[in-house]
């Protein structure tokens, strides 16, 4: 008798579990929980649970940054080891990870993230009394600057210094006893996470996910570079990046703009990207040119 009551001591407080844990799986909001998120829910007491939960939100993000380091290091090996050309490595990475999105949507071209917890549901959790539009300006503020202080110290180290280098003189680092190929891997690496989390942070703000949204990132990448150098000049490190954050709001801004008052129908947003890019490339050409003619202007009148 003594071992049937412990049997069903057990089995009882095996269901007082599941039934728990069921509870705790239903949202009060209605919205899904992941398994790493079930997985914190078991944790502790409530207070643990906030905090646990709101790690487990910021496990995607972690996610996305590790699958783009990969796919920067992907294409890193391919430009390095195998030497294929790196545009050419570039396309072949991109060709592939088409692929591979599509198997983590489902195979379904876009994907909707209304009812999935985020970092934005999980702080306006948090801020009861704000905006949510505020709150996702500050998150995304605040991660802006500390991607940009973090990135500002790693470029002053020595590694980071070795990485420039490679972009400015690959022969004269190759010289230095240098290892040319590691710090392309780890530049692409490093470019790629940075990617990768803008992705997934624009997936997570806008709830839905499409396979297509990178089309034509690139030239809205190149704008707000431009747009931002034409503002701040190139001075050092920190200012690059600054004025490259600068440079993609005032873009994004001209954008809203546009779409605000139908100054351009919504698919002319792509060509109005390209011909800003070639503005912006073509402005120092003309300017060159302009100086040059007025110095050969002022040596003839001399003479």
């Amino acid at each position: 008798m003594e071992a049937v009551d412990k049997i069903s001591v057990g089995v009882s407080k095996e269901k007082a579990g599941q039934n728990t844990q069921e509870a705790i799986t239903e949202n009060a909001d209605g919205m899904k929980v992941s398994l790493g998120e079930k997985i914190c829910y078991g944790v502790g007491d409530i207070g643990a649970n906030l905090v646990w939960t709101t790690v487990a939100s910021f496990l995607t993000i972690y996610c996305t940054d590790v699958a783009g380091i990969a796919a920067g290091c992907f294409t890193g090996l391919l430009q390095t080891k195998l030497k294929i050309h790196p545009i050419l490595a570039g396309i072949i990475t991109m060709s592939g990870l088409y692929s591979i999105n599509l198997g983590v949507m489902h195979n379904s071209p876009n994907l909707t993230l209304l009812n999935t917890r985020t970092i934005f549901t999980d702080f306006r959790n948090l801020m009861p009394g704000v905006d949510k539009e505020i709150v996702k300006i500050i998150i995304i503020a605040v991660i802006a600057i500390a991607v940009v202080v973090l990135l500002s110290l790693f470029f002053k180290s020595h590694f980071g210094l070795c990485i420039r280098a490679t972009g400015d003189n690959q022969d004269m680092l190759s010289a230095s006893s240098v290892n040319v190929n590691i710090t392309k891997i780890a530049a692409l690496g490093l470019g790629n996470a940075c990617i990768a989390l803008s992705g997934g942070l624009t997936a997570q703000y806008q709830s839905f996910a499409d396979v297509n949204s990178s089309v034509g990132m690139l030239v809205v990448g190149l704008a707000s570079v431009i747009i931002g150098e034409a503002i701040f000049g190139r001075r050092s490190v920190t200012i690059g990046f600054i004025s490259a954050i600068v440079g993609s709001i005032i873009y994004r801004a001209i954008i809203a703009v546009t779409t605000r008052y139908n100054i351009f129908p919504s698919y002319m947003f792509k060509l109005v990207a390209a011909v800003i890019v070639i503005a912006a490339l073509a402005i120092p050409v003309i300017k060159k040119s302009v100086r040059k003619a007025k110095i050969k202007r002022g040596g003839h009148k001399d003479a």
